[in-house]
């Protein structure tokens, strides 16, 4: 075999890599290039404030922490599919373990499962690696909020400690337009998402103090509502008459159900 012949099928080989082996590497778990459905919150947002327009009454599902445990989802989306009372689902945070960009799109692809519009909070695992873009591109903004009937939902990032004070974590500029925006629209009541309560681990616990002044400057304020030490629990934080009820992981198989009514509202904790 002649030099040239050598050189010609090495470059056959090589063409023949390039234009199809190369299909079956797999991307790097980091990479960020995501395929399918994107900007998620806002288009189920713009779906529950017109399906909710003027009501005064309303359920919603709060799940929470599925990393992981995606036949535990599954059954919970079944589970709240099978309710048929349920007008939209939170989902509190840590979709993903490692910040993997196919944990999202996996996550992303089973909530879509849900015959109602849902929203998802940022959980400090959804920031590790390059998890924070994903979720800006499948999700949206880590700060965001909405108008549920006559209540207001401001949903914050609070995962301080995977932003090192590179970022206002939580943002109190944020909560500042939020008070303005209720007060413009004339709103009476609202509620608080968030993955990481205050006290937590990863919350910024410098201005706990300010978090609760500010909270206390919002009217009607009915409850928080988080994720992140993966139990199911009741607590005043402040002992200041503000309830945080922390959803558990979906592997309890528990997840929330909150009634919102002329009242107030009500609250429980359903098994699946």
């Amino acid at each position: 075999m002649t030099i040239k012949t050598v050189t010609d099928t090495l470059l056959i080989l090589v063409i023949i890599c390039l234009t199809t082996a190369c299909d079956m590497l797999e991307s790097h778990p980091y990479d960020t290039r995501v395929t399918g459905e994107t900007n998620i919150n806002e288009k189920n947002i713009q779906r529950i404030e017109s399906l909710l327009k003027g009501r005064k009454s309303f359920r919603f599902a709060v799940i929470s922490d599925t990393q992981r445990w995606y036949d535990s989802t599954l059954d919970a989306v079944r589970s709240i599919r099978a309710r048929q009372d349920i007008d939209f689902v939170l989902h509190g945070g840590d979709q993903s373990d490692f910040g993997v960009t196919k944990e999202f799109l996996w996550m992303r692809d089973i909530l879509n499962q849900l015959d109602v519009p849902y929203v998802c909070a940022i959980g400090n695992h959804d920031c590790l690696g390059t998890g924070r873009d994903v979720f800006r591109t499948v999700y949206g903004d880590t700060n965001f909020a909405f108008t549920a009937g006559d209540m207001r939902f401001i949903c914050l990032n609070t995962n301080a400690l995977e932003y090192d004070y590179s970022e206002p974590v939580p943002d109190f500029d944020f909560m500042t337009a939020q008070l303005d925006k209720m007060r413009q629209d004339s709103l009476t009541r609202c509620a608080f998402l968030m993955h990481a309560a205050p006290q937590s681990d990863v919350f910024n616990n410098n201005v706990a103090g300010v978090f609760q002044h500010y909270l206390h400057m919002f009217p009607g304020l009915q409850f928080c509502m988080h994720g992140h030490t993966h139990a199911l629990t009741v607590t005043d934080i402040y002992n200041d008459g503000i309830l945080y009820y922390q959803c558990p992981n979906i592997d309890k198989r528990i997840y929330l159900v909150f009634t919102i009514n002329e009242e107030g509202y009500d609250y429980e904790a359903v098994e699946f």
